[in-house]
């Protein structure tokens, strides 16, 4: 016979009260994050627009700890935490992926109940969106105009702009591990984006060649391919759902729109990983 009765937790030694003891909503700090919706309209569907941007906006400070981090044991040679650092990476922009799949349920009538409620907001002027752009070599001092307003994400972004990108740090693993790169390579304008170089790529040439002599950068390689396959799709998948629910209307924040992120497909983080790809 089954036995239909409700369960009582405490039977199975579950706290029930709660007086004295921190909470899974006080751990948490639920109550701030559960009150941070506030919907501008009544349109059923700005509530689904508005928690769509804020989880991504989590998943994204969690990418920029795992990128700094990552970056430190890249300057340690310091590959093991690293590499899980890079899985790590990759699953969180298939989260962000899969995000848009539910953005995506909403159709053009039922953004357009709420849109004027943005006003200027865009997520063109997300800071952390731009501090992992910065962080993974996509550097662009005019995309910090939309920060100079805040005082301190500005420094911050001054700070990622002019240090060393993830990439960079990467070839100056090349480098200690033997490969002749110039130092033009090694000591220039961080400001400013990685170039293809012909000796990046023939280093990279002779890791993919000889993967047994350079087990660690080959894995190195392929976990950078990963994040920017991911990164890629998420780019992607930003495009079609924008043109989805707006068509070829300019964005919120002034920008073109579709045409502005279909640009933005273009850009290659990691150049010479890809290009070695027609050599081998």
């Amino acid at each position: 016979m089954f036995d239909n009765r409700p369960a009582d937790p405490a039977d199975d030694g579950a706290y029930m009260t709660f007086d004295e003891r921190m909470s899974y909503a006080d751990y948490l700090h639920l109550e701030k994050i559960l009150e941070a919706q506030t919907p501008l309209s009544d349109a059923h569907d700005e509530l689904l627009f508005i928690i769509q941007h804020q989880t991504s906006e989590l998943w994204m400070k969690l990418a920029i700890h795992e990128l700094l981090s990552a970056r430190d044991a890249l300057r340690e040679d310091d590959f093991r935490p690293c590499f899980k650092m890079f899985s790590r990476l990759a699953r969180i922009f298939e989260q962000l992926n899969s995000a848009w799949d539910v953005l995506r349920t909403m159709t053009p009538a039922e953004y357009s109940q709420f849109r004027g409620s943005l006003a200027q907001s865009s997520g063109f002027q997300s800071h952390q969106y731009r501090e992992i752009e910065f962080l993974v070599g996509n550097k662009n001092e005019a995309l910090l105009k939309p920060h100079v307003h805040n005082a301190e994400v500005h420094a911050v972004l001054e700070t990622r702009l002019g240090e060393r990108s993830l990439y960079d740090e990467v070839i100056r693993v090349l480098a200690r591990r033997g490969f002749d790169l110039p130092d033009d390579l090694l000591a220039r304008d961080w400001r400013l984006p990685h170039r293809s170089h012909a000796a990046v790529r023939a280093a990279w040439l002779a890791v993919y060649s000889d993967p047994a002599t350079h087990w660690s950068l080959y894995e190195l390689a392929e976990k950078l391919i990963d994040f920017e396959d991911y990164f890629r799709r998420w780019r992607f998948n930003h495009v079609t759902t924008v043109e989805r629910i707006i068509g070829s209307k300019r964005g919120t924040g002034g920008t073109s729109g579709v045409s502005y992120l279909r640009r933005m497909l273009d850009i290659v983080l990691f150049p010479e990983l890809w290009e070695v790809r027609t050599e081998l």
